[in-house]
């Protein structure tokens, strides 16, 4: 009897053992586009989201041993609480606490681009991921130090297993993994979409909807859509830093006439997301309509929608800054930035 106890207790344990690496349902999400919303860029079918897939995206976008020292997780400068950004940081920061020289921006509603980070240095989103990692300044890490990190972990290999028909902790998983997980990252419950698709919540003030005029007069040229950006490179007259000289989409491209070009920014959540601008030298959105107003520079690739008859800028009135104030408040999406499905914890 003693004996048959025992075996009976060793089958159980090898049972239980077993079952914790069996391979898992995973479940085929949907992605669904709002429909003030253009059509997605990314290829779903290339790369479908799945609930295991994107748990494991989840996992390694707030997991610091991604960095070379261990601590500087995605998420580390990408903070739900402020639409993904790094709130109150001018530059993005990462390992030993170095420094970059531009501003961390959103990554909400990725899955709607084709070209990633101020000067468009990707244009695939699985590839955007390598950029931080790599960077000596963000993450510091080389992706076959991240790989094999991964692979030492058995709890990864048995999650990228079941998250993957081709399973395996491989440099293609992990980025479709975190692919997967920031295709989900819809930004689309604002104050503004319940106007726009006439839902309840959606009703305006009056300097709200004088906001909203202002801007489709003043600035929907670049903010265009319901994303708020045309995903276009522009040079907004920002006069250089001259210790950093940065010159944007120049440096992807080689082009002179890409000099001080950066990236449209979204404004969704912009409330949220100081400082302001790809090196994050104005504080408040108040600083960035006075710039607009009063403080465009000239230069050779300045974009034409900010010159006029008048000079250069967007003339603004005190009431047309007040109401354009009032309008960002209606891009704010306390869905979005409390949505479970995104947070660490």
């Amino acid at each position: 009897m003693k004996y048959l106890f025992w075996v009976l207790l060793l089958v159980c344990l090898v049972s239980c053992n077993n079952e914790e690496y069996l391979p898992l349902e995973n479940t085929l999400l949907t992605v669904e586009v709002p429909e003030n919303f253009p059509d997605l860029v990314y290829d779903i079918e290339a790369n479908p989201p799945t609930q295991l897939g994107i748990e494991l995206g989840k996992k390694l976008f707030y997991d610091g041993n991604l960095s070379s020292n261990g601590f500087i997780s995605c998420g580390f400068c990408h903070e739900q609480n402020f639409a993904f950004t790094h709130h109150g940081h001018q530059f993005s920061h990462g390992v030993d606490d170095l420094e970059g020289t531009r501003n961390t921006p959103t990554i909400s509603n990725m899955a709607f681009f084709n070209e990633f980070a101020w000067d468009g240095a990707t244009s695939h989103l699985d590839l955007f991921p390598i950029i931080p990692i790599t960077n000596e300044v963000e993450m510091g890490e080389t992706m076959t130090g991240v790989i094999n990190k991964l692979i030492a972990d058995s709890e990864y290999q048995q999650q990228f297993e079941n998250a993957f028909e081709e399973g395996g902790v491989n440099a293609e998983n992990f980025l479709k993994a975190l692919s997967q997980f920031m295709v989900m990252m819809i930004s689309s419950n604002a104050k503004y979409d319940k106007f726009v698709r006439n839902e309840e919540g959606g009703e305006l003030t009056e300097v709200e909807v004088f906001g909203l005029s202002v801007f489709q007069q003043k600035c929907a040229t670049c903010h265009a859509t319901d994303l708020f950006t045309d995903g276009s490179f522009r040079n907004n007259g920002l006069p250089p830093n001259p210790q950093l000289n940065d010159v944007g989409r120049a440096e992807v491209s080689g082009s002179v006439n890409d000099n001080y070009k950066f990236k449209v920014p979204s404004l969704r959540n912009v409330a949220l997301t100081a400082p302001y601008m790809h090196d994050g030298r104005f504080g408040s959105l108040e600083s960035v309509l006075n710039f607009y107003a009063n403080g465009v520079v000239d230069s050779e690739t300045l974009d034409d929608s900010l010159r006029t008859d008048d000079g250069l800028g967007i003339a603004l009135s005190d009431a047309e800054k007040e109401g354009l104030l009032a309008f960002f408040e209606l891009l704010t999406d306390e869905t979005f930035i409390n949505d479970e499905r995104f947070s660490e914890y």
